[in-house]
């Protein structure tokens, strides 16, 4: 378990998560294991890692996930996690999702455009020469 919880960490870094979320995938994905994928791939990691893919550094550690990124264990630990990890609801909170919107009326009066983690848009209006058009339609209308 703390082998593919590392292998969590490294494969999707976000360094301000707690263990819990990925605590969680991990089982998610040994519950997915229908192939009995997971020995014979961490054992492989192991050995793409030069011995101890758990005593690498991150970069080290992300060079191995991508000399195993092409196994059968690499495509289960990816399917499961894309969708146990960011389906999450610990994640959310983390992330600033606040979840499905339609049962609560959309998100029309919800701050659809409530984007507060980007900087705010520079707006300018445009004052230079106007452009010149470069093609037209087949009905002859420039676009």
């Amino acid at each position: 378990m703390t082998q593919l919880v590392r292998l969590l960490r490294v494969a999707y870094p976000h360094p301000t998560f707690p263990d819990a979320p990925y605590e969680r995938t991990a089982k998610a994905v040994q519950d997915a294991d229908a192939e009995n994928l997971l020995t014979a791939g961490l054992a492989d990691l192991d050995e793409a890692a030069g011995g101890d893919f758990g005593a690498l550094s991150d970069a080290e550690a992300t060079a191995a996930l991508e000399r195993i990124q092409d196994s059968a264990f690499f495509k289960l630990v990816h399917s499961t996690t894309v969708v146990a990890l960011y389906d999450d609801h610990e994640v959310w909170d983390l992330l600033g999702y606040e979840g499905a919107s339609y049962d609560k009326g959309g998100y029309l009066h919800r701050g659809f455009d409530d984007l507060d983690w980007l900087p705010a848009p520079r707006i300018a209006e445009y004052t230079a020469e106007p452009r010149v058009e470069i093609g037209s339609a087949a009905n002859g209308k420039a676009f």
